[in-house]
């Protein structure tokens, strides 16, 4: 995303309190954003009817651009996010594909088949026989980058070059 947007120096994330990964999302945004010399400002969303003042929130922040935490709930949303987001000329990043062929400006994250490929393995291992505590904790190790040049064009933003050739998929 700061590729995407070289000169953001306010960064907004929207994460879930509820969600149980939303911890350890907020300190691994805050490492990446101390890297790159950002500021960070962390919101929460966790019902429909948070979003508009989010987004409005965000806004007066002046955050650059925005990061969705990895959430199933905002994967659930992803047509309003998107919408709004691109409603607030607001960049925005996602975790899943998904979200950038709804309209939103792109994502970056592992390929869901993937995973369900991985999980599949494991249950015929755990069918075979073996122990569940013998099985291996499998991370995701393919990711995928999916970028949106209609969502990029509506919020004038040009995707350099060297980012467009690494994306696995531009969306015309």
């Amino acid at each position: 995303m700061h590729e995407l947007v070289p000169t953001a120096s306010v960064t907004a994330a929207l994460l879930n309190p509820t969600f149980p990964g939303s911890e350890s999302q907020s300190r691994d945004l805050q490492a990446a954003a101390r890297k790159l010399g950002l500021q960070l400002h962390i919101v929460h969303a966790s019902t429909d009817r948070d979003f508009d003042p989010i987004f409005a929130a965000i806004v007066q922040l002046r955050a650059d651009m925005l990061v969705i935490g990895a959430d199933p709930f905002f994967f659930g949303h992803r047509d309003q996010i998107a919408a709004l987001a691109i409603r607030h000329r607001m960049p925005a990043i996602f975790f899943l594909r998904e979200f950038a062929t709804v309209g939103g400006l792109m994502s970056y994250g592992p390929i869901v088949t993937e995973s369900y490929r991985q999980v599949g393995i494991n249950a015929g291992r755990s069918l075979k026989g073996e122990k569940s505590a013998d099985l291996p904790v499998i991370q995701s190790t393919k990711f995928q980058l999916a970028i949106n040049l209609r969502t990029a064009n509506a919020l004038g933003l040009e995707g350099p070059p060297e980012l467009l050739a690494r994306a696995d998929e531009v969306i015309q």
